[in-house]
């Protein structure tokens, strides 16, 4: 028979592939598909056309709609400059810790997910469960919908996706939209001496930012909705967090490069702060081809992550909720696949072993605690799917 490894086992593989997202993901993909093709479980993958990297999907159980969705990231976030006490890549346990890049964000879940899909087809479930494993989250969600796509006319449609990026394994129902643009300013070099001859770049993108600064203060001092009262913080967020430009102090600057991005409550539009925040764009520009024709603002789209919607008796929820016990209310500002998985009409929770704090860190880790939580809950889900 061949070998069915553990969790820890299966998250010790996983970790050792060193996918940060700049890199490709084709060695872990190919390895999960070998290792659930051993088991008698045939995968199947969305190629990315512009890139090395795959996503992965797989079905067990009655091949019938209704399916339980596993959903995990396979992407991590890079390493360099951290101060590691470990090989990142490489499982270290210490403390009642396991260390390692990935073991809280995602890979963990990746692990348990995997241990519970082969579990489920030696159990043979009376419901059926799906994996679904992704690329380019940490770099906008972007590689989840054409994933979700691409499993429409190839598995039977599921119902319910847990997605498991770290809740303390508590059931999380909502979380802030995000949308986020390059920009790109471009002015004209002069000494800036004749400062009133050119447009600086930087300058000018100071104003798009100092935008960004006084709608943060409105939104901060407005009432918050209902709906938005559940978030920390309980308003939608601008945020600018690297720039760069210039090429010296004496010149005034031709470029200029920064991230706009905005954490949208639910209720609001995230295309309307996209629109607010063009017409600021354009005003600008208008003010500096007024000295220079030829100078320019480029705005180029950089991630469009929709909410997570809170459900009213979602099945998702209520299933996590039954096997966790946890019946608190759970929202979160970070972004995730959940609000996709939900917009392709899905029912959709985050419910993931780890805490959000360790992720990204240096030295992240997971609790060795809620890697087990972890694992009991994915033992009770395919019980309950055995039923």
């Amino acid at each position: 028979m061949t070998t069915r490894l553990t969790p820890f086992e299966l998250m010790e593989k996983l970790i050792s592939f060193p996918t940060v997202s700049r890199d490709t993901n084709i060695p872990l993909i190919d390895w999960v598909a070998d290792y659930l093709d051993s088991h008698g479980i045939e995968s199947h993958r969305y190629v990315d056309p512009d890139q090395p990297k795959h996503a992965l999907f797989a079905h067990v159980g009655p091949w019938e709609e209704g399916a339980i969705v596993l959903s995990g990231h396979t992407d991590v976030v890079p390493v360099d400059g951290q101060p590691w006490d470990t090989d990142p890549f490489s499982v270290v346990e210490k403390d009642g810790k396991y260390y390692g890049r990935g073991t809280c964000d995602m890979k963990g879940f990746d692990g348990l997910a995997l241990w519970a899909l082969v579990e489920a087809k030696y159990a043979g479930v009376k419901r059926p469960l799906q994996i679904a494993l992704s690329f380019d989250e940490e770099i906008g969600c972007t590689g989840a919908p054409p994933m979700i796509k691409a499993m429409q006319p190839v598995l039977p449609k599921g119902a319910a996706a847990i997605i498991g990026e770290p809740s303390t394994m508590q059931a999380v129902t909502g979380h802030k939209g995000g949308t986020g643009f390059n920009t790109h300013v471009v002015g004209f070099e002069v000494h800036s001496s004749l400062l009133h001859t050119g447009v600086n770049a930087i300058m000018a993108g100071a104003k798009l930012i100092e935008w960004a600064n006084e709608m943060n203060t409105e939104n901060m001092a407005a009432k918050p909705t209902e709906l938005a009262a559940m978030f920390d913080p309980p308003f939608t967020t601008c945020h600018v967090g690297m720039i760069e430009g210039g090429t010296a102090h004496n010149i005034t600057a031709k470029d200029c490069k920064f991230a706009m991005d905005f954490r949208v409550v639910p209720g609001e539009d995230k295309d309307k702060w996209a629109l607010d925040y063009m017409e600021k764009v354009r005003a600008v520009e208008a003010q500096m081809q007024a000295v220079v024709p030829e100078t320019r603002i480029d705005v180029t789209p950089r991630f469009d992550v929709p909410a997570l919607q809170p459900e009213e008796g979602g099945e998702a929820e209520t299933l996590v909720r039954q096997i966790t016990g946890d019946n608190a209310s759970h929202k979160v500002s970070y972004g995730t696949e959940a609000g996709q998985f939900q917009e392709a009409g899905y029912s959709a929770v985050i419910c993931g072993p780890g805490d959000i704090a360790q992720a990204h860190q240096p030295n992240e880790y997971i609790e060795i605690s809620q890697f087990e939580a972890g694992h009991d809950f994915m033992r009770k889900l395919v019980d309950r799917l055995s039923l």
